[in-house]
């Protein structure tokens, strides 16, 4: 979007956010359709790993970059007058499309590693959505301590909706709570 100098921006709270909702729910069919199989260690020792590989993934989530993200967060730019901000539900569908083939992937490596050690990997997916929602839940804490909702540009995540604090992104973009149609955090307003 290269109008008088205007950047399509998005909140870097709604893309990481994206990705909670589908990994969440994948892990979730994935640990019980590995129920169903007795793999080679057993439901109960499955179960277990399960569990913990669910904490495990999920606390390496929600930490994975965070002083990057602050970093970024602490040098933003007001966003200029002409920029354009990029509505939620669009950078939800954007993010899903561009990773939806490595979702597909995740769940089958999941349901087939049930044949191993039933429901483990559906656990460890959905700990993966779970720490994206409590990344995103950080940086919506961080956003109304700083009265700020933070942006990116559009053409630094790719046409495969890259990381939000990947090596592309060079700096942020920051707004007044008021702006766009998602609320700090990157949920929906109400």
């Amino acid at each position: 979007m290269a109008t008088r100098g205007a950047q399509g921006l998005v909140r870097t709270a709604v893309v990481v956010r994206a990705g909670a909702a589908p990994l969440w729910w994948l892990g979730v069919v994935a640990a019980g359709v590995g129920l169903v199989p007795d793999g080679l260690t057993g439901r109960r020792i499955g179960l277990l790993a399960g569990a913990a590989l669910f904490l495990v993934v999920a606390a390496a989530v929600a930490y994975a970059r965070r002083q990057r993200y602050a970093r970024l967060a602490r040098g933003a730019a007001r966003a200029g007058k002409f920029d354009v901000l990029q509505d939620r539900q669009v950078t939800v569908r954007n993010w899903r499309r561009g990773h939806r083939w490595w979702l597909v992937l995740a769940f089958l490596a999941a349901v087939a590693g049930a044949f191993a050690v039933p429901a483990a990997g559906g656990m460890a997916l959905a700990g993966a959505g779970a720490g994206l929602w409590l990344k995103a839940a950080w940086l919506g804490r961080r956003e109304r301590e700083s009265d700020a909702l933070v942006w990116l540009r559009v053409d630094w995540l790719g046409p495969r909706a890259g990381a939000p604090a990947g090596k592309r992104v060079k700096a942020y973009r920051s707004t007044g709570t008021a702006a766009g149609d998602a609320a700090p955090g990157g949920a929906r307003r109400r």
